[in-house]
């Protein structure tokens, strides 16, 4: 626990809840409400008392809908899938069932801010690859990185904390190189419904060796209900499966049944309203900021005008502006996120402030 900080997005959290009028632009959480539906199949769940343990790889209709869905994408001859407790339970379950300790876990820098730590609790060690200033991917790098421990590849797009998504090119190339050196390539698809400019391309549909780890708190907007599911060769998505009976047991059952019903609900004018905010932002800050413009998730990550990355949010927060500094993704403290999960005042609250803060 000594390796381990409280996550500074949670500080950020905490320290909102005590302002009176936030311009909380920090929070990686979907503004929009649960679908009416799926809160109906949750409700009807609940009611219907299936509120006890399910199989530990999750209630068969959730299953079967979702291998339909991935075999209907990949068409791989071996892919298994169960239900997590969350996207982070299934990275927590990929990790822990991959990595020895000694072993080399490759992440691009800027990452998701669970990654080293998840490294750390495995006792892997962290192989960070930079990919400022436009934070793509270079796989000579990546080749370049890989030596006889490499155990495994972490990978995200659309990306947090940049928004950045990866080429299909990059996703090619990575996804060979993990095949061709016989290294886990673990994709957190989290953010796939966010993607705005070119359709969404996993690494799966390169390389079947590849564990995809997926759920429904962004694209559904149930981020509380921890509801995330795996899917990959049968022998690591076993193995992980069996490793969740003695730690997360199961997802939560109602909120399954309300996955199910999650999975008919047509979210495209949701992405279609936030792939607006992406354009308002970048189209309010761009002029003054160097922004790499996010083509996914719902986050940009611009670079500092003055100062640190640190210096420059704690002036933000005196000007009630919540952003998360860059150094809590990153060893670099250049940067900072902004989340444009809100509403479209407070993003326009957002632009002024950070336009008076880049004149000052």
């Amino acid at each position: 626990m000594a390796h381990f900080d409280s996550s500074g997005i949670r500080k950020v959290f905490d320290l909102a809840a005590k302002m009176k009028s936030p311009i909380n632009l920090s929070i990686g959480q979907p503004d929009f409400p649960v679908p009416p539906t799926v809160k109906q199949a949750a409700i009807d769940a609940i009611h219907a008392d299936k509120n006890g343990y399910s199989q530990t790889q999750g209630i068969g209709p959730l299953r079967e809908k979702l291998l339909a869905q991935t075999q209907a994408t990949f068409g791989h001859a071996d892919r298994d899938l169960f239900i997590t407790s969350g996207t982070s339970g299934g990275l927590v379950l990929a990790m822990l069932a991959l990595a020895n300790p000694g072993d080399e876990v490759i992440v691009f820098d800027p990452f998701f801010v669970m990654y080293p730590s998840l490294v750390k609790l495995t006792g892997a060690v962290l192989k960070p690859i930079d990919t400022y200033p436009d934070f793509h991917i270079d796989v000579n790098k990546v080749r370049d990185a890989i030596t006889p421990r490499t155990k495994a590849i972490l990978f995200n797009s659309p990306a947090n904390p940049t928004g950045v998504s990866a080429t299909a090119a990059e996703v090619r190339d990575l996804a060979e190189l993990a095949a061709e050196k016989n290294i886990a390539l673990v994709s957190d698809e989290i953010y796939r419904a966010f993607q705005y400019d070119e359709p969404f391309v996993s690494p799966a549909k390169f390389n079947p060796q590849t564990i995809v780890i997926d759920g429904f708190s962004k694209g559904y907007g149930m981020t509380g209900w921890r509801l995330g599911y795996a899917h990959g060769p049968t022998a690591v998505i076993q193995e992980m499966a069996k490793l969740q009976q003695y730690t997360f047991v199961c997802a939560p059952q109602p909120f399954q049944w309300a996955g199910a019903a999650a999975l008919d609900v047509d979210m495209t004018p949701h992405i279609n309203d936030y792939r607006k905010k992406r354009d308002r932002l970048v189209a309010g800050i761009g002029d003054l900021y160097e922004l790499a413009t996010p083509g996914g998730a719902f986050y940009a990550f611009p670079k500092a005008p003055w100062g640190t990355a640190t210096e420059f949010v704690a002036k933000a927060i005196e000007n009630e502006l919540l952003i998360i500094p860059g150094g809590i993704f990153s060893a670099r403290d250049t940067h900072f996120r902004i989340s444009y999960a809100a509403p479209d005042a407070v993003i326009d609250r957002g632009i002024e402030v950070l336009r008076r803060l880049a004149k000052r």
